[in-house]
């Protein structure tokens, strides 16, 4: 077997625009996913017992379900019920909702991690609960969410490659179009882990960088 590195050479740039669209889908679903799933998480501390359950609904079915079902649900099954999505769009909704499920596990746990006589002491002074979670919880419980939550990130990256099914010209779908000519799967392949393992160590190496500049409550 030859390595074809003038293939790569030429596939380095068309690459370059698959991974672009990554990233692209990649920002907005996460920031979809950071504002539902913290919304989720704060909801499943409500002190109403049905919105509670909803969230409880919602987080098991997105953890209890493939990536790949709950794309094909929002880029099939929406059409259905008459919401036609550009295969863009529904990998942004798609990989958003996935990661909202998780996310709200993720503000759940951190908030409940903080010591209960915090709320306790917050109490005694008149604080109400509202306050008391945005003004005393939360700010605390930074530190312990954010760390899983840019793994989730990176979760996220790895998971896109699952919209080539739909045909969004994400890099792996570029990379699939490059070898449905050139007829060589090795050498793109291997190019396409080295994109996505250069993705996702830049995002470890900014998680841990986030982490060591977090304030400690």
């Amino acid at each position: 077997m030859v390595f074809d590195w003038g293939l790569v050479q030429k596939a380095i740039p068309l690459l370059w625009a698959g991974w672009l669209t990554t990233i692209k889908i990649c920002s907005l679903a996460m920031l979809l996913g950071a504002v539902l799933g913290a919304a989720l998480g704060l909801a499943s501390l409500s002190r109403l017992a049905p919105l509670r359950w909803v969230v409880v609904a919602y987080v098991d079915f997105i953890r209890g379900t493939p990536l790949l079902i709950q794309i094909f649900l929002v880029y099939f099954a929406l059409p259905v019920v008459g919401i036609n999505l550009p295969e863009f769009w529904a990998g942004v909704i798609a990989l958003g909702l996935n990661a909202a499920g998780f996310i709200a596990e993720i503000v759940r746990a951190g908030v409940g991690s903080i010591e209960k006589g915090q709320a306790e002491a917050a109490r005694s002074i008149g604080m109400r609960h509202g306050q008391i979670l945005f003004h005393v919880l939360l700010p605390q419980s930074l530190r312990a969410v954010v760390p899983p939550t840019t793994n989730e990130l990176i979760t996220l990256v790895k998971g896109s490659a699952l919209l080539s099914v739909i045909s969004v010209y994400e890099l792996t779908r570029a990379g699939q179009a490059i070898i449905a000519v050139h007829f060589a799967p090795f050498e793109i392949f291997l190019l396409i882990a080295l994109y996505y393992y250069a993705t996702i160590s830049a995002l470890a190496w900014f998680s841990r960088w986030l982490e060591r500049r977090l304030p400690v409550w």
